[in-house]
């Protein structure tokens, strides 16, 4: 599955950045740039990150998570989470430090 990085129209002060496919060090540039800008628009409120077609993810997305988590905005994972990433949030019990929805749609109204 090929890497991608979107961003979706933002909807009161909601920005969504949804993740396909896998992400480590070499790949992970097109998350870094989304995430800035949402942490630099000051309409921004509030940051939700959808991973449920992340495929593979290594330490170096939970770190840029970790990094967006301290912006000073609410972030929010929206899943289901795939398996091998929940699988590094079991192995760093990132699931106690991150606030993480059933869906998309859970994730906006939160």
């Amino acid at each position: 599955m090929e890497q991608q990085v979107t961003v979706l129209p933002d909807i009161d002060g909601i920005r969504v950045i949804t993740c396909t496919g896998e992400y480590d060090q070499e790949t992970l540039e097109p998350l870094r740039q989304a995430a800035a800008q949402a942490a630099a628009d000051p309409a921004v409120r509030t940051i939700v990150l959808d991973v449920s077609k992340v495929v593979f993810a290594d330490s170096s997305m939970l770190n840029e998570m970790i990094q967006l988590r301290h912006t000073g905005r609410p972030l929010v994972l929206a899943g289901p989470l795939p398996p091998q990433l929940n699988r590094l949030f079991d192995l760093t019990s990132a699931h106690q430090v991150f606030t993480i929805t059933d869906s998309l749609a859970a994730a906006r109204t939160l």
